[in-house]
């Protein structure tokens, strides 16, 4: 009946049309190509993008319409996976009835509207969370959650989709800037400063942990700060404050009663041939090994989310990714989707290592689930 009631609002030839192309092949694109092609967005070349995109689209946005529907556990009827169920239907709707894009006018409509879908889609992750807290709630509480292997690769496919649509939207709407910075094409900064992104991200994360215990351990970065590459600023930042938040959260924790200065942490980025390795490494007493496993699953978090049950499901602020438990597993595929890695090494009763390798080579295809 729920599943019946929740397409009201839209035709059956929709929802068909939905399920054909959610069955024809998506078309990944590399770090490299992207740089290459957006280093010279020429009116044709735009026209170009937005033809792709036309077509793209509605392909990775059926897949996870699709994929929406039939979730284990009735994950699919709780109501805010409905809801983000709907702006997917909502995104792929507008995007079939565009017509066919012939010039330059018709490309600036389309990117407008395809803005418009970034923004609808902004808070799609909390609302997940959400979904799955509703899907906890009316659970028997003996299920281990870690064993939720389905539901677990399912949001590691449809994170890593968002990503990837998210990324393709954001480079193109980022072409038409008339003034863009020095040394960037659309989101990807050709001579990136990892040192100089990791004391950004330090700075936001010890200012979060300034606000919320009143003082912050140092961080200390190792590394050339003249040294570059290709890749996503935004991408690199998040990653970067995710850890080194949570490093700062276990240093602070572990030397609240102690007299003793809290150690600092320790940033480390490696020139390497193939990979660009940022190393974050604390003090704060480690994870133990049984523990370990859990830290990449999305239904561990002990924190409330910040979008809680008697919140407005139509809010569309933006919202940190404190407080639901996914800034480790996110930042992994923010690291994959280009060909990188994110691993975490603790030591119990010492401290934990995060490795965050970067390709830079630029030539991996995105993963496209």
């Amino acid at each position: 009946m729920a599943v019946k009631k929740a397409y009201e609002s839209f035709s059956k030839s929709l929802i068909d049309e939905v399920h054909k192309w959610g069955c024809l092949k998506q078309t990944g694109v590399s770090l490299r190509y992207m740089m290459e092609f957006g280093s010279r967005p020429t009116n044709r070349n735009l026209l170009i993008s937005a033809q792709f995109l036309h077509k793209e689209l509605p392909i990775r946005i059926a897949r996870r319409a699709i994929e929406l529907e039939s979730l284990p556990y009735g994950l699919s009827l709780k109501p805010a996976v409905l809801k983000v169920r709907d702006w997917y239907l909502d995104s792929f709707r507008d995007l079939r009835s565009f017509p066919d894009i012939k010039d330059t006018n018709e490309e600036r409509e389309f990117t407008k509207m395809i803005k418009a879908i970034k923004v609808r889609h902004n808070n799609v992750v909390p609302m997940m969370a959400l979904g799955v807290q509703q899907l906890k709630k009316g659970m028997d509480p003996k299920i281990v959650y870690e064993d939720l292997d389905e539901i677990h690769q399912f949001l590691d496919r449809f994170y890593m989709s968002r990503i990837g649509i998210r990324m393709l939207i954001g480079q193109h709407v980022e072409l038409h800037n008339p003034n863009p910075p020095l040394h960037c094409v659309g989101y990807i900064h050709t001579k990136m400063s990892p040192v100089e992104v990791a004391r950004n991200a330090s700075e936001d994360a010890r200012a979060i942990c300034l606000r919320e215990y009143g003082s912050a351990p140092d961080v200390n970065i190792y590394g050339d700060p003249d040294f570059t590459f290709p890749y996503v600023p935004t991408h690199l930042h998040l990653m970067v404050f995710e850890l080194v938040k949570n490093s700062l959260r276990a240093v602070q924790e572990r030397s609240m009663d102690s007299d003793k200065i809290a150690p600092p942490i320790r940033i480390i980025v490696a020139d390497g041939i193939e990979d660009v390795t940022i190393k974050v490494s604390d003090e704060g007493g480690g994870i133990p090994r049984s523990g370990l496993p859990k830290i990449f699953t999305y239904l561990y978090s002990t924190a409330r989310n910040p979008l809680d049950e008697h919140a407005d499901l139509g809010i569309a602020d933006t919202v940190t990714m404190a407080g639901y438990g996914y800034g480790l597993p996110i930042s992994r595929l923010y690291a994959r989707y280009f060909g990188g890695d994110l691993q975490i090494i603790s030591m119990e009763g010492y401290g934990t290592d995060a490795y965050l390798h970067l390709s830079r080579l630029g030539d991996s295809q995105e993963p496209l689930p």
